[in-house]
């Protein structure tokens, strides 16, 4: 029999995969570790999800054997056969101490904990972004130290991910590091309105302006994956034997530039064109912390109209050949993104009316 643990669950990610791996009955058991806060909530979306063939276990990823009961623990322990590490702080503005509790410390206890398991393999979630503020080609293989972080996400996500590179000679790893993730490429399905819909919560609020001008040049590649492709492709490589000790880049091998991206947002949520170019130092004088909460968006946000940064997947295509899995570039589905998105604006504006 096959089992998993998920942490980092009601997560959207972490509920798109169970989602998939339903679908594909690739497990015939699912416990999913969430804090205690979040354990009603986690309980009836997994059991529904699953159709009754799972668990909420509570506990925390920042305590030494993460907080699980001691009656739960050989239960899992001996059961599982894949860890699915997805806990983390996905935030830009995150302060230093609490992405390293969670991050940093997390991801060692979780590593520490799934060592004296018996494992078919353990996916960690990392970030194409761990390679900071390098610009140019980057390799799977690539290390980034040397070149600083834009943020404290970043750089707690490269210190984790280190982590695991360290037991890889104890722990059959698979290292993912996704590009920025999006909703459905099909449905634009998302639970979470950042990473590049901060674009559509600006223009939103911004849309009584006689005109909206690009962001410094535009030319930078924006490297994003719809959630459908990511989680297909964890769940392929976690079954995969000879993916264990690979790090692999899941986002769009040919990515379209940021300007595209903002220019097809712009005309698919208020029918027109970008006018002007605004430079990213004037843009950033602009956003006090009182203007990024009136526009729900982050200043650090604009770092990413910088770097000129383009990921290989090389060795993530190699592993995929034969498996039918190719990422949908943006250019074709962003229309469904941002239908979804009108679509729940609208149903916001409806509720607050009634």
């Amino acid at each position: 029999m096959k089992k998993c643990i998920i942490t980092g669950f009601p997560g959207f990610i972490a509920r798109e995969m169970v989602k998939e791996a339903v679908i594909q009955n690739l497990f015939d058991f699912y416990y999913v570790l969430v804090l205690p806060e979040w354990r009603k909530q986690a309980e009836k979306e997994i059991l529904y999800l699953t159709g009754g063939k799972a668990k909420a276990v509570t506990g925390d990823i920042t305590l030494k054997g993460l907080g699980i009961s001691k009656a739960l623990q050989s239960e899992i322990s001996n059961e599982v056969t894949h860890v699915f590490h997805l806990a983390a702080i996905y935030d830009l503005a995150v302060e230093p101490e609490s992405a390293k509790k969670v991050n940093v410390t997390g991801t060692e206890n979780v590593v520490e904990w799934a060592c004296g398991m018996k494992l078919d393999c353990f996916t960690y979630f990392s970030t194409a972004y761990v390679s900071g503020k390098r610009e140019g080609l980057i390799l799977e293989k690539d290390y980034f130290r040397q070149y600083g972080f834009k943020n404290h996400y970043e750089s707690t996500k490269f210190t984790a991910e280190e982590k695991v590179r360290e037991r890889m000679n104890e722990l059959p790893a698979v290292i993912i590091r996704p590009g920025i993730v999006t909703g459905h490429s099909l449905t634009g399905v998302t639970s979470k309105f950042d990473g590049p819909y901060y674009m559509l919560n600006m223009f939103s609020k911004l849309k009584f302006l006689p005109c909206m001008p690009r962001l410094g040049n535009g030319m930078v590649p924006f490297n994003t994956v719809p959630v459908d492709f990511l989680v297909k492709t964890v769940l392929y490589l976690s079954h995969k034997k000879n993916a264990a000790g690979h790090v692999f880049h899941v986002t769009d091998p040919d990515p379209g530039t940021i300007g595209e991206l903002y220019e097809q947002f712009l005309k698919e949520l208020l029918s027109i064109s970008p006018a002007g170019s605004l430079p990213l130092r004037v843009a950033k004088m602009g956003l006090s912390k009182r203007v990024c909460s009136w526009l729900n968006t982050k200043r650090e946000a604009l770092d990413y109209f910088q770097y000129h940064v383009r990921y290989d997947c090389t060795n993530l295509l190699a592993h995929l050949e034969g498996s039918g899995l190719t990422c949908p570039n943006i250019r074709e589905y962003a229309p469904a993104l941002v239908h979804y998105y009108k679509n729940k604006q609208s149903a916001e504006e409806e509720k607050n009316y009634a």
